[in-house]
C-alpha cells in the first residue's frame, strides 16, 4: 500500500510599495482599497484559512501627509495595526534618513530583514538578513534584497553601503541558503524590493540546490495576472497602493519535503472582497484629525484636473512643474525628477495637503553648466533602451528644451534649446533637485567631474516646495498640455 502523503495548505498574502495609500477610492463606483478594507481582507483570510503569512516586499512610506508629518512613525504604527509577519526595506524606507529608519525598525512589532546593507566600516549588516517563520508544522524561510541601484537616496551617507550589484545578490543569498537553510525548511522566498527586470535577472542567477521557491518583490508598481516563472522560481508583485493583494497559495507535502501545487492571483480589495476593519479606521482618522487641521486649506484652483499617468513620458502635471521651477530662474532648463511627482491625478481644487503629497520629496535645487554636446549625451541616456522597460530615471522638460528620439536607431533626431538647433557649443544651465545631483553620474550618464568643468554648480534654492507653495499662491486658473516636448518615435 502507498504512503499516505502529509499534504498542508500555506497561503502568503503580500503588498509592496504601498506609499502612504491609506484611504479608499471610488473606482467603478465602488469604496477599493484603504489601510481598513486592506486589513480587513488579511483578517478575513486569517480566519478562513488556517497557515496565512502576509509579507511586505517594501515601501511602506511616503505618499501622504500622514506619513511626512510624523516621519514614518505614524505608518509603524499603522503597520503594527495590519500585523505583517515580516517586512523588507525599500529605498523609500530610508528617506528619512539611515539612523531615523534604525529608530523606526525598533518601533515595528514585525521582523524587517535584508540581506545586503551593511556599515563600511566593519561589513557588519545592518538589519537582520532572513527570519524563519513557523506555521502549521512549516518553517518557511525569508530572505531580503534590496541592491544599491535602487539605493540611490544613500550616497550621502558613506558610513552604509550595500553589495552593488546582483551578483553580489544573488551570492549572499546562497550564502544564507547554505547556512541557515536547514532540513527543517520547507519554503524560502525573496522578499525583495529591486523591481521586475532585476528579479528576472536574480532569478536567472540563483543555484537551484540553493532551494529558492519564490520571489516576492516590490520597486517596479508591476501589476501581474500570473505568476512570471524565470529560471524555474516563480516571481509575483502586486502593482501598488492598497487597492490590491498578493495571494499565494501553496499544497506543501511534507512526506516529499517539497512544495506539491502554487497558485497565485492578484485579489482587488474592495467591498467585494473585504469588509472594512473598523479598529483600523478609528486609528487612521485619528491621524487624519490630526493633520486635517494644519493641511486642509486650499492653495489654488487649476483649470481643470491635470494627469500624470507614466513616468517615463512627457505628462501635463510634468510641464506644470518644470515650467513654474523655471520661472524667473537663474538657469535655463529645469529637469524635473517625473518620479517626484506621485499623483497619477490630480486637482482641479488643491489644498496644501495635496501639494505636498504630491511632491513630497522637498530637496534643494543645483544649478549646473552643460554644453550643447553633453546635453545631447544625457538625452541619448535618458531615452536608452532601459527608460522603456525598466525603473530609470526620467525627467521632465521645462520648455526652452525639446528633443526628438527615434527608438529603432537610437538616435536624437532633433533637440532645440529655445526654439533653435542645439548646437555643440552652446551652454545649456540646468537645474536639478538634490537627490539627482547626488547620483548625477548614474542618472545622466555623463561624469559630473566633466560638467563642473564648465562651470562650478551651486545650489540656487534650498526648497523645491517653496517655489511650488508661492507660485501657486500668486497664480489661479493654472493649465498645461503635452506639448510635444518629449517626442518617442518608434
Amino acid at each position: 500500500m502507498a504512503n499516505s502523503r502529509d499534504l498542508r495548505e500555506l497561503t502568503i498574502l503580500h503588498s509592496n510599495d504601498l506609499h502612504g495609500d491609506f484611504f479608499p477610492k471610488d473606482v467603478g463606483g465602488k469604496e477599493t482599497g484603504g489601510l481598513p478594507r486592506l486589513s480587513g481582507y488579511i483578517e478575513k483570510i486569517r480566519a478562513e484559512k488556517e497557515n496565512v503569512i502576509y509579507a511586505v516586499a517594501g515601501d511602506m512610506f511616503r505618499g501622504s501627509i500622514i506619513d511626512s508629518e510624523f516621519q514614518g512613525l505614524s505608518t509603524i504604527d499603522l503597520m503594527n495595526n495590519l500585523r505583517p509577519d515580516v517586512a523588507t526595506v525599500g529605498n523609500h524606507e530610508v528617506d528619512y534618513g539611515f539612523a531615523h529608519l534604525l529608530f523606526l525598525e525598533k518601533c515595528a512589532k514585525f521582523p524587517i530583514v535584508n540581506a545586503n546593507l551593511f556599515v563600511t566600516m566593519n561589513g557588519s549588516r545592518i538589519f537582520t538578513p532572513y527570519v524563519n517563520i513557523d506555521v502549521g508544522g512549516m518553517r518557511v524561510l525569508f530572505i531580503g534584497i534590496l541592491t544599491d541601484e535602487v539605493l540611490a537616496s544613500t550616497r550621502k551617507e558613506n558610513i552604509i553601503g550595500s553589495f552593488i550589484d546582483l551578483e553580489s545578490a544573488a551570492k549572499e543569498v546562497g550564502i544564507i541558503c547554505d547556512n541557515y537553510r536547514t532540513v527543517d525548511t520547507d519554503v524560502t522566498v525573496l522578499l525583495t524590493h529591486i523591481g521586475i527586470e532585476s528579479d528576472r535577472k536574480l532569478a536567472s542567477m540563483l543555484n537551484p540546490d540553493w532551494g529558492v521557491n519564490v520571489i516576492i518583490g516590490g520597486h517596479s508598481h508591476t501589476f501581474m495576472e500570473k505568476p512570471e516563472v524565470v529560471a524555474g522560481v516563480p516571481i509575483v508583485q502586486a502593482g501598488t497602493g492598497t487597492g490590491v493583494i498578493g495571494k499565494l497559495d501553496i499544497l506543501y507535502d511534507r512526506t516529499a519535503r517539497k512544495i506539491d501545487r502554487i497558485g497565485w492571483e492578484c485579489v482587488p480589495v474592495n467591498e467585494d472582497t473585504a469588509p472594512v476593519d473598523e479598529g483600523m479606521a478609528e486609528i487612521l482618522d485619528s491621524y487624519r484629525t490630526e493633520t486635517d487641521s494644519k493641511y486642509k486649506r486650499v492653495v489654488t484652483r487649476w483649470a481643470r484636473k491635470l494627469t500624470h499617468p507614466e513616468r517615463n513620458r512627457e505628462t501635463e502635471m510634468g510641464n506644470l512643474y518644470a515650467d513654474l521651477m523655471a520661472w524667473e530662474a537663474s538657469y535655463d532648463v529645469m529637469l524635473f525628477g517625473s518620479g517626484s511627482i506621485r499623483k497619477k491625478e490630480l486637482g482641479p481644487v488643491i489644498e496644501y495637503q495635496d501639494m505636498l503629497e504630491n511632491t513630497p520629496f522637498d530637496d534643494p535645487l543645483h544649478m549646473v553648466e552643460v554644453t550643447g554636446a553633453q546635453m545631447k549625451k544625457i538625452l541619448l541616456h535618458l531615452f536608452r533602451d532601459e527608460a522603456w522597460t525598466g525603473h530609470t530615471e526620467f525627467y521632465q522638460f521645462s520648455s526652452a528644451l525639446r528633443a526628438t528620439y527615434r527608438k529603432s536607431t537610437h538616435e536624437l533626431e532633433s533637440v532645440t534649446f529655445k526654439c533653435e538647433p542645439l548646437k555643440d557649443g552652446d551652454r545649456i544651465r540646468l537645474g536639478i533637485q538634490d537627490y539627482h545631483y547626488a547620483n548625477f553620474d548614474d542618472f545622466f550618464g555623463v561624469p559630473l567631474a566633466e560638467v563642473k568643468k564648465n562651470m562650478k554648480p551651486r545650489i540656487v534654492a534650498t526648497s523645491v516646495n517653496n517655489i511650488i507653495e508661492e507660485y501657486f499662491a500668486t497664480n489661479q486658473g493654472l493649465d498645461a498640455r503635452v506639448d510635444g516636448r518629449i517626442t518617442i518615435l518608434d
